[in-house]
């Protein structure tokens, strides 16, 4: 029986401002560390084997808090930016109310929510999937199947495109899942690497 925790990172200073982050590498805000401290206590009973992260701050820094705080902080971090977070393109930076003004809700939402529409040089939910599942099946997959126990700290939308993979859910539905900031995951897996239970910790 394997292990997979994810967890996405605390509140960004951009998160908290209401700006499209994607790439940008901004930092936690005091929220967002605070949520990376509260995330120790679920973490402590877990003996992680190996840890996986984006390249971006935010979730290096809500990840190394995590571990310093279970005594795990020696443990190697492997940062790819195939983790990363999707990319918003000419979105990044921006205000999301203001960008509704300008563009009108009706087509910002089908940027935020569909599954195959990229904002302008941006990336959609779609593309970001074509870079986080085959970095997770040749990194990750083969420590799962060799029992072992992961974390991987990450982003609302390349956890999202994990779940869809993992779960095997269709467009409609991950569009519909919640990542909050801080909550770790828990997925548990069988030797076929399928799901036996899966619950917020």
């Amino acid at each position: 029986m394997s292990k997979l925790v994810i967890i996405r990172h605390g509140q960004s200073e951009w998160n908290l401002q209401n700006l499209f982050t994607g790439w940008v590498d901004v930092d936690l805000s005091p929220k967002g560390v605070e949520e990376a401290n509260g995330a120790i206590d679920k973490l402590k009973h877990f003996h992680f084997d190996a840890a996986f992260s984006s390249v971006l701050i935010r979730a290096n820094r809500t990840l190394d808090i995590a571990l310093q705080g279970i005594g795990q902080g020696h443990l190697h971090v492997e940062k790819n930016e195939a983790l990363n977070e999707r990319h918003y393109g000419d979105l990044q930076g921006k205000n999301k109310k203001e960008t509704a003004l300008k563009f009108g809700d009706e087509q910002v939402h089908i940027w935020r929510r569909s599954f195959d529409v990229a904002p302008p040089n941006g990336e959609s939910l779609k593309d970001t999937l074509e870079r986080v599942i085959p970095y997770y099946t040749a990194n990750i997959e083969p420590k799962l199947k060799e029992n072992k126990t992961i974390i991987i700290s990450a982003h609302g939308n390349s956890l999202r495109a994990l779940i869809m993979h993992l779960e095997g859910l269709s467009s409609e539905e991950i569009l519909k899942r919640e990542i909050p900031t801080g909550q770790p995951y828990l997925y548990e897996l069988n030797a076929e690497l399928k799901i036996t239970k899966s619950e917020y910790l």
